[in-house]
């Protein structure tokens, strides 16, 4: 039986991509994904057979894997980060009911809230939230209940898509309705292009975040009430009572 293996590119693909998800890729004849993670990985596999689709055909691509991997050859659909955090593995296991002879595996990798925290230091060592500002699936106002129980319960908060050209002013807006609950020198991070010749990282305020400039290449770290700036480190205290 022919297999679909959903795998996470890492989000600084090639460099971070995990073992696993490397051998899953070299044991695929066929790779498809989204054309800008096919282009960063296309010249380290030159012998393999590549298909995408631009933004927003998410379910064209996930069916076209099904459609060759119905011609008998193992597939690999390629997401960057993590398959499973805000990528193709729930579509991928939607529409595999569709395709009972298809075999999945969802394959790990490395999501930015793991990679981002590691630049900035260790600001996910408590509970945390991760919440998506883009609103292309979610509705604003879901995302915004989502804020505020996050901010409400003083998780430490990580933001995916925080910003683009239709909605640069979502970033603003969320540290708009943080600072409701959070003090405006409440610690943050902000790390952009990770994995990438561009990467860095810095420390700030939610005062001063509110007015950072973000795109879909930056993961915003938003602190909880306990998480302090060591000596050039963004730190979450676990709460060991002999440090």
């Amino acid at each position: 039986m022919s297999k679909i293996y959903v795998t996470g590119l890492g989000p600084g693909a090639p460099d971070e991509m995990t073992v696993r998800a490397r051998e899953v890729l070299e044991h695929c004849p066929v790779i498809i994904g989204y054309t800008v993670y096919i282009d960063l990985i296309r010249e380290m596999f030159p012998d393999k057979r590549f298909l995408s689709t631009p933004m927003r055909r998410e379910t064209e691509r996930c069916r076209m894997a099904f459609e060759e991997a119905k011609k008998g050859v193992d597939v690999a659909m390629v997401c960057s980060g993590d398959a499973g955090v805000y990528g193709m593995a729930g579509l991928i296991c939607a529409l595999g009911r569709d395709y009972p002879g298809i075999g999945i595996e969802i394959v790990p990798g490395v999501t930015a809230a793991i990679s981002g925290a590691a630049l900035l230091g260790a600001p996910l060592m408590h509970d945390f939230a991760v919440i998506s500002l883009s609103d292309l699936l979610t509705p604003w106002e879901v995302i915004e209940k989502r804020l505020r129980a996050a901010g409400g319960a003083d998780f430490v908060i990580c933001l995916y898509n925080p910003s683009s050209r239709r909605r640069a002013d979502h970033l603003r807006k969320a540290c708009e309705i943080l600072l409701e609950y959070r003090k405006p020198e409440n610690v943050c991070g902000i790390v952009q292009n990770i994995g990438r010749e561009e990467e860095s990282c810095r420390i700030l305020s939610l005062e001063q975040l509110r007015d950072t400039p973000a795109d879909m290449f930056t993961t915003v770290f938003i602190g909880n009430s306990g998480t302090v700036e060591l000596e050039g480190r963004m730190v979450t205290p676990r709460g060991y009572k002999d440090v």
